[in-house]
């Protein structure tokens, strides 16, 4: 186990105990303007339920025969229904200005109703070019803007062959400048949005008739989802392209290098090389936590050639690992396969290589590692150590398979190699507490804390199990001594702030008062500013606490130091649903009491 488990698990707990994700998403601007307050009534602008609209009479009988597929296309199907079976009149010829401008105001009125029934039937068949038209003269002839005619003329639009999507958007803009709740044109706005690959415009409209129509409107709903993840997608790809690849924390880095045993120095030859010798810097560098040092130097001993195939070897070892901390997963693995090349025998490489199959998700790759690897020397304790340690050295392969048995047969086998190692004893009590050996977890603990006294480790991670088990203060005892512990080390490098986070939540699960995790974890963050539990941790909280410009500068903090394309796209889907919230509290701040109530109603389900 290393200090990148803990930090996983610390954001995962913070999440659950926040509320689901998805409802933490939806439901974070409807708690803050009930956070907010405001005047209880509902604003008059609201009244409308598309008055006037002849989609209105039939809406109930088409209500359930709609489907989630509409939003996905660009088709609108849900267009303008036949409100009367004969018009009244039917002027066929447009009228010119100066007709129109003899006309009184009520011969307008009747002169626009009847070119939209005209437009209405000529949308029923199909005839969308001639209900442009209609809806077009409509538009010119009435004596005052009406939204139902630059909608209705939206929905051809959406309905030609090829779709006209910018003018959808043009029209369902002055529809909605004209009533910004015609939920109809906010969903053909953003269905054309999304279609014109303008993401984040679509999110907004989809994430506002979802809270508009109290998140009853499935479709739409599911909508914010489908853009979030092609908004955060894309976005991800494009900062991943620009980003220069940089190590993660110092944290993490940490804890990938320390879940491995301290092996010897490489032996240099009698008149070693400068390649030789920049090697055997790049791993004193290492030993220093002079990361960025060492790493500079493991490329200049590889580019400067090196005595023999075993320093080499070792070369390619210490830069693929390098790589994969960096997130190049394929230049990783081609380094490890050549230290393999050069030496088969080296277990290490085998192991780390396990992991790269674990990235690309690929365990039957990585077990077939493990199995040479044993081949190769099976009385080497880190790879059993390492075979429960799969993806990022932080989510044990067998634990994947929910093999929890397997998992602590294997740990065993470790400490028995080797058992001055403190991360075999703690996977040992993990994998015995997963399993439901729950009294044989706290006394490999137990056990664990008296050969370990002077290690942070076992005190973090035995709060975090009784944590899981609702013993607070057992728990809060724990992570105050890992505190201590950290503390009296001596600076650099930055001490492991991750029991700083977990005493936070700790504490905010016997409260309830997420401002004492908030306050721990800023702490965390003042002593290593770059610790992603504390950066995640932080942002779930402020939006659990609806302080949504807070949350939204957290989740790009927490973009900014993530690894991995999936931890990117993790942070960036809430930052940019944050962020739709923001919008609709700007746009909509009448709504504030009846948002209140609709959130309060939906937490208690």
């Amino acid at each position: 186990m290393s200090a990148s488990t803990s930090s996983d698990g610390v954001v995962e707990r913070v999440q659950n105990f926040v509320a689901e994700n998805k409802r933490a998403v939806l439901l974070g601007a409807a708690l803050t303007v009930a956070a907010i307050g405001g005047v209880a009534y509902y604003a008059s602008t609201s009244r409308r339920s598309d008055d006037g609209d002849p989609e209105k009479g039939d809406r109930k009988k088409k209500k359930a025969s709609k489907s989630s597929k509409k939003t996905k296309s660009g088709k609108d199907e849900d267009g303008p229904l036949l409100e009367e079976a004969k018009p009244k009149t039917a002027d066929e010829e447009p009228l010119t200005e100066e007709q129109i401008a003899a006309m009184s105001t009520e011969e307008r009125k009747n002169a626009a109703a009847s070119l939209k029934g005209l437009g209405n039937t000529a949308y029923q068949k199909h005839d969308f070019s001639r209900a442009v038209d209609l809806y077009t003269r409509a538009i010119a002839v009435s004596p005052a803007p009406e939204p139902v005619f630059y909608s209705n003329r939206a929905a051809c639009y959406m309905n030609m062959k090829p779709p006209v999507y910018e003018s959808v958007v043009r029209d369902c803009d002055s529809a909605l400048e004209l009533d910004n709740r015609y939920i109809k044109s906010l969903l053909r706005r953003a269905t054309a949005l999304e279609q014109l690959e303008r993401y984040e415009d679509a999110l907004r409209d989809f994430t506002t008739a979802t809270i508009l129509e109290q998140f009853r409107n499935d479709n739409a709903s599911q909508s914010v989802e489908r853009v979030l993840k092609k908004l955060a997608t894309q976005k991800g790809q494009e900062i991943l392209a620009t980003r220069e690849p940089r190590l993660p924390s110092h944290t993490f880095v940490s804890a990938y290098f320390g879940a491995f045993r301290t092996r010897a120095l490489p032996t240099l030859p009698e008149n070693p090389t400068t390649g030789d010798q920049n090697l055997l810097s790049a791993v004193q560098a290492l030993a220093a936590c002079d990361y960025a040092h060492s790493f500079s130097l493991i490329n200049e001993a590889l580019d400067q050639g090196l005595s023999n195939k075993t320093l080499e070897a070792e070369a390619y070892n210490l830069r693929g690992t390098f790589k994969f901390l960096f997130g190049d997963v394929p230049g990783a693995k081609a380094d490890l396969q050549a230290s393999l090349d050069l030496v088969p025998s080296l277990t290490q490489s085998l192991v780390k290589l396990a992991s790269v199959h674990m990235e690309q998700g690929d365990p039957q790759q990585a077990f077939e590692c493990f199995e040479e690897a044993i081949k190769q020397n099976s009385e080497d304790p880190d790879i059993y150590y390492h075979r429960g340690q799969g993806k990022h050295f932080s989510t044990s392969i067998l634990f994947i398979m929910n093999e929890f048995d397997q998992a602590a047969e294997n740990y065993t086998k470790s400490t028995e190699l080797d058992d001055q190692f403190v991360f075999s004893h703690i996977q040992l009590a993990v994998a015995q507490y997963k399993s439901g050996h729950v009294a044989n977890s706290m006394a490999t603990f137990r056990r664990t804390l008296k050969q370990f006294p002077e290690r942070s480790e076992p005190f973090n991670y035995y709060g975090e199990l009784l944590l899981d088990s609702q013993r607070y203060a057992d728990a809060l005892e724990k992570f105050d001594k890992a505190i201590e512990i950290e503390k009296q080390k001596t600076p650099p490098p930055p001490i492991n702030v991750l029991p700083l986070v977990n005493k936070g939540l700790a504490l905010y699960q016997q409260s309830g008062k997420p401002e004492l995790a908030q306050q721990h974890c800023e702490e965390a963050l003042e002593l290593d500013a770059e610790c992603e539990a504390a950066v995640a941790t932080l942002a779930q909280l402020h939006l659990q606490q609806q302080q949504l410009v807070k949350a939204t500068e957290m989740f790009k903090r927490q973009a900014d130091l993530a690894r991995s394309e999936p931890e990117l796209v993790n942070a960036l889907t809430y930052q940019f649903a944050t962020g739709a919230q923001i919008e609709f509290v700007k746009n909509y701040p009448d709504m504030m009491p009846q948002l209140g109530q609709i959130a309060r109603g939906m937490m208690m389900q």
